[in-house]
C-alpha cells in the first residue's frame, strides 16, 4: 500500500520537519469533551449552560452543543513492538481486537493498525472490516532478539515518529472524531522528531491521543520505563485533550479499554465562533470548565490558526 510504503520510507530516511499549511478555520472551533465526576465516572447529562468557555482569556459563546455525537469515528491503533514489549503483546492483541469490534459501530467508523519499533510500519490501512483489523493484530511481533545482548541495546523505539506520521499522513485528511490509541511503555530511543513536534502534529490534525502505559518491568529496569515513559505519555494525552491510562494489577488492559469505549461513546460535541478577527498565525489557548467545581473537564487546550 502507498501509505505503508511512505511510512516505512520516512521512518528510515533522515527526517526534516517543515512548516506546513494546514486548513484550520479560525472562526469556527470544534471541541470533543469528556466530563468526569469526583469518582472518575463519565457525566453524560450536561447542557451547554453547564460550561464556561474562554479563548486567550476572553469569554466565548458556545453556539453548537450535542450530548451524543453522530459524527464518524476514526481510530488509529499505534502499538509498540520493541523488544521490551514482547511479553505483553499477547494481552494487547486480544484486548485490542475486542475493543475495535465493540467500538466501531458502522461503515462510517474506521480504524487502522500501525506498529513501531526501530521503524514505523502500517499493518492495516483505514478500514471498517473487523476481519482485516484482526488479521493485522495477529501480525504484531517484536524484532528478533540477539542472544548475549541486553534488551535495551537492541534497536530503538520510534514512538514520537509514529504519532507524527499517523497524524500527518492519515488523521489530517479525515473529518469527524479522530483518536489515536498508543499502546507502549512510553520510552522513545529511536525517533527523528521530538515529543513536542509529535504533539503539535496531533493538535494540527485535531486528533485526540489516548495513551495506555503497558510496561513489562522485567524487560530492562522498569523504573526507566515507568518514570520517563509515563511523563511523556501523560503530556501527549493532556495536550491533545485525551486521557492517560496505566495497566496495573488492579487495572487490566481489558478494563482500560472498557473505560475508553465508555468515554468515546459519551463525549460532548461543542462548537463556538471565535471573537478574534483575522487569521494571524499562532496557537490560541482554550479553557473550558464546568460551573460545578467538582467536575473534571477534559478537552484540548488550544488550536492552531492558519499559516
Amino acid at each position: 500500500m502507498l501509505i505503508s510504503k511512505l511510512l516505512l520510507f520516512m521512518a528510515f530516511m533522515p527526517l526534516t520537519v517543515y512548516a506546513q499549511n494546514f486548513s484550520t478555520d479560525v472562526n469556527v472551533v470544534n471541541l470533543f469533551v469528556t466530563v468526569r465526576d469526583a469518582q472518575g465516572h463519565v457525566v453524560p447529562n450536561l447542557t451547554k449552560d453547564d460550561f464556561t468557555l474562554e479563548e486567550d482569556g476572553r469569554t466565548q459563546t458556545i453556539r453548537y452543543f450535542s450530548r451524543e455525537s453522530a459524527l464518524p469515528l476514526t481510530i488509529g491503533l499505534l502499538v509498540d513492538t520493541s523488544i521490551s514489549q514482547r511479553r505483553v503483546l499477547g494481552e494487547e492483541r486480544a484486548a485490542s481486537y475486542r475493543f475495535l469490534t465493540q467500538v466501531l459501530r458502522s461503515e462510517e467508523d474506521r480504524a487502522f493498525v500501525l506498529h513501531f519499533d526501530r521503524a514505523v510500519e502500517m499493518l492495516q490501512d483505514l478500514t471498517s472490516a473487523r476481519g482485516k483489523l484482526g488479521a493485522a493484530l495477529t501480525r504484531l511481533d517484536t524484532p528478533k532478539r540477539q542472544p548475549g545482548k541486553p534488551s535495551w541495546s537492541q534497536g530503538g523505539t520510534a514512538l514520537y515518529d509514529s504519532v507524527l506520521l499517523a497524524s500527518d499522513e492519515l488523521m489530517q485528511k479525515q473529518s469527524g472524531r479522530k483518536a489515536l490509541i498508543l499502546l507502549t511503555d512510553g520510552v522513545d530511543n529511536g525517533s527523528k522528531v521530538g515529543l513536542s513536534q509529535a504533539i503539535e502534529s496531533a493538535q494540527r490534525a485535531d486528533t485526540l491521543v489516548y495513551s495506555i502505559l503497558f510496561s513489562d518491568r522485567g524487560a530492562y529496569d522498569g523504573v526507566y520505563a515507568s518514570l520517563n515513559g509515563k511523563s511523556a505519555l501523560q503530556r501527549v494525552s493532556r495536550e491533545t485533550g485525551a486521557a492517560f491510562f496505566e495497566v496495573s494489577a488492579k487495572n487490566s488492559i481489558s478494563t482500560i479499554y472498557t473505560q475508553l469505549e465508555d468515554e468515546l461513546r459519551s463525549q460532548y460535541s461543542l462548537g463556538y465562533t471565535s471573537d478574534k478577527a483575522g487569521t494571524t498565525p499562532g496557537y490560541r489557548k482554550i479553557h473550558l470548565s464546568a460551573k460545578r467545581a467538582e467536575l473534571l473537564v477534559v478537552t484540548r487546550d488550544g488550536y492552531y490558526t492558519n499559516h
